[in-house]
């Protein structure tokens, strides 16, 4: 009799297990074989990855960033890669979405960077002094504040009316610098307040995407330790020879921290 309950025991752990790998199988197959649409600015379309795309124009779309890699070790029916380097919220909306449509299975989106001023946050951190540095991440965080979630809502309501099936990953972005260590450049102030304000966005974007029902792809965590001012850096630093790759994910940074974000929430 006790061997007999222990084989239906194991019997049953067996099949329920088998059944868990089914519905996730079942589920990551239904991702693979409907479309993929991958929208955003230049943290989706590659910047800083190197091997872009020559028919994407100034759009820098590169075959390393994580949509492409998604799609290469995917397969899906279609894929769609309109993440353009630049690219605002209301850019989404007026040239991203054409091709969403019932079908789309699986949607990505990194927005809202660029919304909030990422490109002066940085380059008046990079050139003036602390205080100008805190003033201006300041006015950023106003920003998320007061206007970024009602445009988040925007495109976020599109996405959902023109791809009303789709799996929705809205995917964040990391912070930049690995604090407490000796590191040439921005003085601490700095490093410590544009992580805080990496933080902020993320906060506000991972809010925005759950009260639409859409997976937060959290990217922090995967760049940890790989952030500016580590050994191995998954991030641009300020670079002059290519001012656009500046405090962009490398290959490295699009491989290993955004592309599992994605695969993991993707199905």
């Amino acid at each position: 009799m006790r061997r007999s309950r222990i084989t239906a025991y194991v019997t049953s752990l067996l099949l329920a297990t088998g059944l868990a790998l089914t519905g996730a199988a079942a589920s990551q197959a239904q991702a693979a074989t409907g479309g993929y649409v991958a929208l955003g600015d230049s943290y989706a379309s590659g910047v800083g990855a190197g091997s872009y795309i020559s028919s994407s124009g100034s759009c820098d779309r590169s075959t390393n960033a994580y949509p492409y890699l998604w799609n290469a070790a995917h397969s899906p029916s279609s894929f769609s890669f309109l993440a353009c380097s630049g690219a605002t919220t209301d850019d989404v909306l007026s040239g991203q979405l054409g091709t969403l449509s019932s079908s789309t299975a699986l949607v990505s989106v990194t927005i809202g960077g660029n919304d909030a001023g990422f490109a002066d946050v940085m380059t008046t951190c990079v050139l003036s002094s602390d205080s100008t540095c805190l003033s201006r991440i300041s006015t950023a965080e106003a920003y998320v504040d007061s206007t970024l979630p009602g445009k988040l809502d925007n495109v976020y309501d599109a996405i959902s009316a023109k791809a009303p099936n789709a799996k929705v990953v809205v995917l964040g972005y990391p912070r930049f610098y690995l604090l407490g260590t000796t590191c040439l450049g921005l003085s601490s102030t700095k490093r410590t307040a544009i992580n805080n304000a990496a933080d902020y966005i993320d906060t506000a974007i991972a809010k925005r995407a759950a009260d639409h029902g859409f997976t937060f792809g959290d990217v922090r965590s995967a760049f940890s330790s790989h952030e500016i001012c580590s050994g191995s850096s998954w991030l641009h630093s300020v670079n002059w020879l290519d001012i656009t790759e500046s405090y962009h994910p490398t290959a490295s940074g699009q491989s290993g921290g955004y592309l599992p974000a994605l695969t993991s929430n993707a199905s």
